[in-house]
């Protein structure tokens, strides 16, 4: 009975699928992507991994993990790996176009009713002012929870804390994530060095003094400091090469353009699709600073309702850049600024999934990471900061903000989402009306 228990749960691989049943498969995934990303990848697993059983548990958790410690949505990136199984590259490419189409083209069609007929409705001017303050509590909601899981030391806590000052200050926020991550490899490995010299102190020989008498103990801190300065020489050259110096020339590039062209679209969208470290809401801060601050080609709130359309949607809610490029360069701008930003997350497997594996198994790059994640709870904060100064001026904003913080804080189901933003819609209207 054991055994064929145990037969009965063995994984019995995936199935090698035409193209288009393929497609077809992750299209209805994209239909029914209601709930972000926990329930997302929760159905996802139920579907292939428990079901129809392409991979063991284990196998998928491991999967899982990979994906969590990389940029981009982790359930779209699922479905290319999942594609990537079935049919290879061709099968990872139509299982993540399936996955994205719904929540892409319903995405167009709202942008294009907003840019049509939304700025001269009072009633849908009512609806996303109540929606603003609805997603204000999203962007708040998702501190909360990348925080409580992200800033587990004191260190952690520290390089969080000097996110929030520097971002504040004006600095860059992708230079403060990528110092941010090697300050805690560096911090890790320092920390790794300490604890073993204290261990050696324990059993360290007696060095006699000059004069004879009493022996001391006199460690040799000569070989952990050439260690701890070899780490960060390499660390610090391969940060800059891999990652800094491209974003840094990215960023140039784009700070001398006002208007958005389409490279411009392009790379503000590959950008937040490399920096989305901790879930979509990491991108937020990044697509406002080129579509709000830099390009200014759209308005603190005509962002915000951005996020709150894509809030209501089945879709990964990175999708709310299809409506940035659209606001900001029609369809082609809008098709652009999403290729970007999807890029990433079909890269990463089609190059090659087994070295990225690999990488992120090493533990000076599990540090690296780690600080980049604290380093994003202070972006955000200071966005969510930014952006609730901004929107919640009046008080049906304000009362929707509180009472949809609430409301996320307590009720964790998967729609939950999509119905506190249809219930802050009906406030705004209530309020446009009265």
């Amino acid at each position: 009975m054991t055994e064929a228990s145990g037969r009965a749960q063995a994984p019995s691989g995936p199935p090698n699928e035409s193209l288009w049943r393929l497609f077809r498969r992750f299209l209805r995934f994209g239909a029914l992507a209601w709930g972000g990303p926990v329930a997302q990848i929760a159905m996802i697993r139920e579907a292939l991994v428990e079901d129809e059983r392409w991979i063991s548990s284990e196998r998928f958790n491991r999967v899982l993990g990979v994906y969590q410690a990389l940029p981009g949505p982790e359930a779209h990136e699922l479905c290319v790996y999942f594609g990537m199984l079935s049919r290879g590259r061709p099968g990872a490419i139509v299982a993540g176009l399936g996955f994205m189409l719904p929540g892409l083209l319903l995405m167009l069609a709202l942008s294009w009713c907003y840019v049509e007929f939304g700025l001269g409705s009072s009633l849908w001017r009512g609806a996303m002012i109540g929606c603003q303050g609805a997603v204000t509590a999203l962007i708040v909601r998702a501190v909360l929870q990348i925080g409580r899981h992200a800033l587990t030391t004191r260190a952690l806590w520290s390089l969080g804390f000097a996110a929030v000052v520097a971002q504040a200050a004006g600095v860059n926020g992708v230079a403060v994530l990528a110092i941010a991550g090697v300050l805690h490899a560096v911090w890790d490995r320092a920390a790794h060095w300490v604890g073993r010299a204290r261990s050696a102190l324990a059993f360290a020989p007696a060095i006699p003094a000059s004069g004879g008498g009493d022996g001391w103990i006199v460690p040799d801190f000569r070989a952990p400091a050439r260690a701890v300065a070899t780490f960060v020489h390499d660390s610090s050259a391969n940060v800059m090469t891999v990652l800094v110096q491209p974003l840094v020339q990215s960023i140039a590039h784009q700070s001398s353009i006002l208007l958005p062209s389409i490279p411009t679209l392009f790379g503000s969208g590959l950008r937040a699709g490399l920096l989305t470290f901790g879930g979509a809401y990491t991108a937020i801060p990044f697509l406002r600073a080129d579509a709000v601050v830099t390009g200014r080609w759209m308005s603190d709130a005509q962002f915000v309702d951005g996020l709150a359309l894509s809030s209501i949607l089945p879709a990964p809610f990175i999708i709310f850049s299809t409506f940035v490029g659209y606001v900001g360069g029609g369809l082609v701008g809008a098709l652009v600024l999403t290729a970007g930003v999807f890029l990433p997350a079909f890269g990463f497997t089609l190059i090659g999934h087994e070295t990225l594996e690999r990488v992120v198994e090493r533990p000076g790059a599990h540090a690296f990471l780690d600080g980049i994640t604290a380093a994003v709870v202070g972006v955000i904060a200071v966005t969510a900061w930014t952006v609730g100064r901004g929107v919640l001026t009046s008080p049906v904003a304000i009362g929707t903000f509180v009472l949809a913080l609430v409301a996320l804080l307590r009720y964790r189901a998967p729609t939950t989402v999509a119905w506190v933003m249809v219930a802050a819609a009906v406030l705004g209207i209530v309020g446009e009306t009265l």
